[in-house]
């Protein structure tokens, strides 16, 4: 069983984190536990921890250690090309999420389940952060992915076959966790109640949280394009109607139409509207562009593990790894 921890600026974290994780091996008896930890580029004294834990626990942790941050989703893929157990679970490294939960979720993949969603029931975040996730969701089942969880997830296990199907499709530009769902392998949802942050200051920004929202939007659904396409055919209408109109009453009736007010109103307010559909379609072209220049999602600078262990493919190395 691998578990992926992406690590970005945890350096508070980590010391309690770690026994946590290592905790598993006795309340999960019956498996070879790998942990392995994605260096996403943090500036600050995570990796050192990370080396002093592995210097400790040389046959359990693994560290890969990405060039620079690329983001949480780049890390996790990371993680999961990297990983080498028959189930890999993915949890993040604050500890808002419960460790031992793991172990229900591999009773489940041992019955065969194939992904297990650790679901969020309850959050003791702030009101706007509660609210904003909570947004994010409802548009997610309306418009992308029905099925979605309400609470949505972070915190998972899946099986091998789940994670090769992931990893071979090498898409960016993405939301993880709902393309993890989107593929349809049969799963399990377990609620929890996520717990505040204890330590530690959350790097995940509002810009971050937008490029989520655009990302899950553009990569999942239609809608977005085909808000555009309605929108304009409205607008054409309303047009044709309204010009109509005004050759109607000054050919036929011979009365003149003053409205020079109203005309600029309705001709800067069609311009916002054009702008914002070139905003859209400017989404889309950038992620097409993006995905055609095939850059990798990630580049690996060193990976660092027992002379034993072996990386799968999958990623870009600057480096050979190094061994203990």
């Amino acid at each position: 069983m691998s578990i992926v921890v992406p690590v970005y600026y945890n350096a508070e974290n980590l010391p309690a984190t770690i026994p946590e994780l290592l905790g598993l091996r006795t309340i999960i008896s019956d498996v070879d536990l790998e942990l392995l930890f994605v260096d996403d580029g943090s500036r600050d004294d995570s990796f050192l921890i990370l080396r002093k834990f592995q210097s400790d626990y040389p046959g359990v942790i693994r560290i890969v250690r990405l060039t620079r941050n690329f983001g949480s989703f780049a890390a996790m893929q990371a993680g999961l090309n990297a990983a080498r157990g028959d189930c890999i679970g993915i949890i993040s490294a604050d500890l808002q999420d419960p460790p031992e939960l793991f172990a229900e979720m591999f009773r489940h993949w041992q019955a065969g389940i194939k992904t297990v969603y650790a679901v969020r029931q309850s959050r003791q975040d702030r009101f706007a952060s509660k609210l904003l996730a909570q947004t994010f969701y409802w548009f997610i089942r309306r418009l992308s992915v029905p099925d979605y969880p309400p609470g949505g997830f972070d915190f998972c296990l899946m099986d091998r076959q789940v994670c090769n199907a992931v990893t071979s499709m090498e898409e960016k530009n993405t939301h993880l966790m709902t393309l993890i769902f989107w593929l349809g392998f049969p799963y399990v949802t377990l609620p929890y109640h996520r717990a505040p942050r204890a330590m530690g200051k959350s790097r995940w920004t509002l810009s971050k949280r937008i490029k989520l929202a655009i990302d899950s939007f553009v990569s999942f659904s239609y809608t977005p394009i085909r808000l555009l396409s309605v929108t304009g055919l409205c607008f054409a209408s309303l047009s044709f109607l309204y010009g109509s109109i005004i050759a109607y009453l000054r050919f036929a009736n011979n009365i003149p139409i003053a409205g020079w007010s109203a005309t600029m109103v309705f001709v800067t307010f069609t311009a916002g509207i054009q702008m914002t559909m070139i905003g859209v379609l400017g989404e889309y072209l950038w992620r097409a562009l993006d995905a055609a220049r095939r850059r990798p999602q990630y580049v690996i600078d060193e990976i660092f593990e027992t002379a034993s262990q072996s990386l799968p493919g999958g990623a870009v190395s600057q480096k050979k790894r190094r061994p203990e």
